[in-house]
């Protein structure tokens, strides 16, 4: 299998510094951008154009490598070749070459920007302390490496961040280079959060690697660790997961695993308490029979990243690469775990991979993980659509799992922390898709906060009826992790509950909570949405009356094509066209711009809300 590191040319720049720091051609960002403000930092940062990465002749020809426009993640410290690609403009990665006594201004100046790469990150950054802005790996000697180590961790002080050094490469003449992780946790939050589904087909190993993980003892080979995962007698019975099951990892600053084994009554709010970064796992189902199941959670929980579980010793299942092109349709970014590896070698199920990942179709670069440096570089190049981490791991003894868990503890939630305050601000947003009826409680809501922020006793309205109207409601009490929390923000999965004295209406999901607008701006259900859809399969055409499974966030419900803007003969495979539906059975809250999956047999096609008509408006 190619190695990565062959993606970068190591003629594809040159350095812009001597050996003792000095710039050539003043092309040092960090002496231009002294005085900017944070503000200013901001708006240079964001103006930035993306570079292009040259690939290198002898691989051009290759089919896998695929030219692609640099992403600003992608930074690696590369053992075989002394350069990196040019530092990024935009993204948490930053290039250091010594940081040895600045001025208290120079100080100031390097805060500022640690700040700007930790909200570009969502509280994580990657400093390599050595490298050159140009990509060059020039290295340092041990004194002016931990002069420049103990300024780096000054700087983090200052924000009340933490440092870990990742790696360390030796150069020539006792110099070295060093890949430091620098993370802060957001002031209104207790940890930084990944959300991570599981999937894979039955029989796959996904319920027993994560026991595995989150109990901290390895499986006994008869499926002991699965049994923790189970929700249902009757999954317990079969072995087979048919519902959503939400379980956490957690890490603490130095990397540590934080899981049920920690000691001996650890819960899972002790879990959470103690963790600066927790990984949430959504074990879903891998038989055809729960498949809508599986698709709802992916549309509606909007996981950060996907493992997709390959047993090792069969062929890949249908029902794993239906898996796959839902991941790759809906531009998931996703790894793949080979597991059972200490019954056959995994050599034969990796080829299979290896065809089918880098098909017509995906074009993706399968690299698999065997060590620490590949743990880094495969997360470091997670948002390059191209690459694949492939794990070989085995549930019984081990073997991998470190791997895996490293991978875990560095891998980014892939969304900006300017982002989610942007989402912030907007109006409250909260999709339904999962409903409970607890003892002294009553109705509980779980399901994911897409916009705004929820707090306890705010007033909301939740709906649609089936008349298309919104009923107030007022939140009582908010869990997150499986433990109290009163504020729960953009992006977040929580569970809600209500006062028992409100006239709460008959619950469903794919119901949203909305906030509790004047009567004017109330929304409303809506029964017709059009929609830009492309198809991606379907045996012959489709034309107008054609049913299908629609998936919109947490909605799950039947509708009809009522008209076709364009192509009148009908939409074949990969054909765009604007189309008209109508739900069958209820209205649903639907908003421009929502992503759309229809699924119907082995049909499917993707798209975007453009249009909603309202149970209160008139369809021209």
């Amino acid at each position: 299998m190619s190695s990565f590191f062959d993606l970068f040319d190591p003629t594809a720049s040159t350095s812009d510094h001597d050996l003792n720091g000095n710039s050539s051609n003043s092309n040092d960002d960090d002496e231009e951008d002294m005085f900017l403000s944070y503000d200013e930092m901001l708006s240079k940062n964001t103006n930035s154009q993306k570079r292009s990465v040259a690939i290198p002749p002898r691989l051009q020809n290759h089919q896998p490598f695929v030219q692609h426009q640099y992403s600003p993640c992608t930074a690696m410290i590369d053992f075989d070749l002394d350069i990196l690609p040019p530092e990024p403009q935009l993204g948490n990665i930053e290039y250091k070459l010594k940081l040895i006594n600045p001025s208290k201004q120079r100080f100031e100046h390097l805060v500022t920007q640690m700040k700007w790469r930790l909200r570009e990150g969502n509280g994580e950054a990657i400093y390599e302390i050595g490298v050159s802005d140009s990509g060059q790996l020039h290295g340092l000697s041990d004194a002016d490496m931990n002069c420049s180590l103990h300024t780096l961790n000054q700087m983090a002080r200052k924000l009340d961040a933490s440092t870990s050094v990742l790696r360390r490469k030796t150069l020539t003449a006792g110099r070295s280079v060093v890949e430091v992780l620098v993370r802060k946790i957001p002031d209104d939050q207790h940890n930084i959060e990944v959300r991570v589904a599981v999937l894979g087909g039955a029989d796959a190993g996904k319920s027993t690697l994560l026991g595995v993980l989150t109990q901290g003892e390895f499986d006994n080979g008869r499926g002991r660790a699965r049994l923790n995962m189970f929700r249902h007698m009757h999954e317990i019975q079969t072995g087979r997961t048919s519902c959503i099951s939400h379980e956490t990892l957690g890490f603490d600053q130095q990397g540590n695993v934080i899981n049920y084994k920690y000691n001996e009554m650890m819960t899972a709010e002790e879990i959470s308490d103690r963790s600066t970064k927790l990984v949430t796992f959504m074990d879903l189902a891998g038989h055809r029979r729960y498949l809508k199941t599986t698709v709802q959670a992916l549309s509606g929980y909007l996981p950060h990243h996907a493992l997709i579980v390959v047993g090792s010793g069969s062929t890949i299942s249908n029902m794993t690469k239906e898996h796959l092109a839902i991941v790759h349709a809906l531009d998931m970014s996703f790894s793949i775990v080979v597991t059972k590896c200490d019954l056959i070698p995994p050599d034969d199920v990796l080829f299979e991979l290896k065809n089918l990942l880098t098909a017509v179709g995906y074009r993706k670069v399968p690299y698999q993980v065997t060590n620490e440096d590949d743990v880094l570089n495969a997360n470091a190049h997670q948002n390059v659509e191209q690459i694949v981490p492939i794990f070989c791991v085995s549930n019984v003894t081990g073997d991998g799992l470190d791997l895996l868990t490293k991978y875990l503890y560095v891998l980014s939630p892939g969304i900006s922390n300017s982002e989610k305050e942007r989402l912030e601000q907007e109006p409250v947003e909260f999709q339904i898709d999962e409903i409970f009826k607890v003892a002294e409680v009553g109705l509980v809501v779980g399901g994911l906060l897409c916009k705004g922020v929820i707090t306890e006793n705010i007033q909301v309205r939740i709906g649609p009826q089936m008349d298309g109207t919104f009923m107030p409601v007022t939140v009582q009490t908010i869990h997150r992790n499986k433990a109290p929390c009163r504020v729960v923000r953009a992006g977040q999965s929580a569970s809600l509950s209500f006062y028992p004295g409100d006239d709460i209406p008959p619950l469903r999901r794919g119901m949203v909570i909305l906030p509790d607008y004047e009567e004017e701006d109330i929304a409303y259900g809506s029964y017709f949405f059009q929609a830009r859809i492309s198809v991606l399969f379907h045996a012959t055409r489709i034309y107008k009356g054609f049913q299908t499974t629609m998936h919109i966030g947490s909605i799950r419900q039947t509708a009809v094509i009522v008209g076709i803007m364009e192509q009148t003969d009908g939409i074949r495979t990969n054909q765009t066209a604007s189309v008209m539906f109508r739900f069958v059975r209820h209205p649903e809250y639907v908003r421009p711009g929502m992503r759309v999956l229809f699924r119907e047999g082995t049909s499917k096609g993707i798209g975007k809300v453009t249009q909603v008509f309202p149970l209160n408006q008139k369809v021209n």
